[in-house]
């Protein structure tokens, strides 16, 4: 379908950097900068609108209040503006946990949403910025399907199945493949509609690794967690037979906390019956990802929090496939 108005949103990173006496930093200015450019490649784009969130940020500084003034500047452009497209700018370190956060934060938008951003700053020699950016808004102008996708090195992947495997090369994105197909949610409840207000939530991320310990576990968890994503090995085993971390784990899922469970293999997913030290985990009230990304499971986990749900209700959408985040 064809877009009468585009929304750039520009949030800071590589892509509008400038040199600075402690180097590349974020810079504002950068709607004349694009325009200037596009007059010069004599590109025929959509019409669009420009807005930045102030100030600019490095994508290392991302945070879940960033996240959600994305959505509020998206939601305004769609709802005051009459914008019917969204293309954000973005820095690389944190795109694909942001376009994962905001696939979830998105749900029942009827808008396609795309994230770029580039390794080289716009205005280097042999910069991918203008490539992205404008071939970006050119496959918005062509016909994208609602949903939040990420647009780079001439791709288009998932939002919530892509990942950041490179930090220097121009292809440092990619989609991983869905492994098998998972159990479709038949509706997305009210509760997790964009317009849902959603606030900040207390999750971490950690690893499993040979040594590690029930007293560093349970001091994350005694921080205030609400949600804590466990990076298993293979297809969801850890060190089982440490009564102490698994009394832990239990302890803490009895008193309310979310706890979810990815593979730290880049192409494995989760399967707690495979192995008796899976079970014991799932005994202990984990919740399987399936194959999600950490980024997918992490921006699902704030979605879910956010908007107010129970535990027993962040578990049963966690493990139902929202948006085809999910490869199980």
């Amino acid at each position: 379908m064809a877009i009468t108005k585009l929304l750039v949103l520009y949030t800071g990173g590589t892509i509008g950097m400038q040199m600075s006496a402690d180097g590349l930093a974020p810079a504002a200015g950068f709607e004349a900068r694009l325009r200037a450019q596009q007059a010069q490649e004599q590109q025929q784009l959509p019409t669009w609108l420009f807005r930045e969130l102030l100030p600019p940020i490095d994508s290392a500084n991302m945070s879940q209040a960033n996240w959600l003034a994305m959505v509020a500047a998206i939601r305004a452009g769609i709802e005051q503006d009459g914008c019917d497209a969204v293309l954000v700018l973005h820095g690389t370190d944190t795109l694909a946990y942001s376009a994962a956060a905001l696939s979830f934060l998105l749900l029942g938008l009827a808008v396609p949403v795309l994230l770029t951003g580039s390794m080289q700053p716009a205005g280097v020699p042999g910069s991918d910025a203008w490539a992205n950016l404008f071939g970006a808004m050119r496959a918005l102008q062509q016909g994208v399907a609602p949903g939040v996708q990420l647009y780079f090195n001439g791709k288009l992947m998932h939002g919530a199945r892509v990942s950041k495997l490179a930090s220097a090369t121009f292809g440092a994105f990619a989609e991983l493949p869905r492994q098998r197909q998972s159990l479709r949610a038949e509706r997305i409840p009210a509760s997790l509609d964009y317009r849902q207000p959603r606030q900040p939530v207390n999750l971490a991320v950690l690893p499993f690794f040979p040594g590690i310990q029930a007293a560093q576990v349970s001091a994350l968890l005694d921080s205030g967690l609400r949600g804590l994503l466990l990076e298993c090995y293979g297809s969801g085993t850890g060190p089982s037979d440490d009564a102490a971390l698994m009394a832990t784990l239990k302890t803490a899922h009895e008193r309310g906390v979310v706890l979810a469970a990815i593979s730290q293999c880049a192409h494995g997913h989760v399967e707690f019956g495979v192995y008796a030290a899976g079970s014991k985990l799932a005994s202990a009230g984990l919740v399987s990802a399936g194959g999600m990304t950490r980024e997918a499971a992490l921006g699902k986990l704030f979605a879910l929090l956010g908007a107010g749900l129970s535990q027993a209700e962040v578990e049963h959408w966690f493990a139902l496939d929202l948006c085809g985040e999910r490869a199980d």
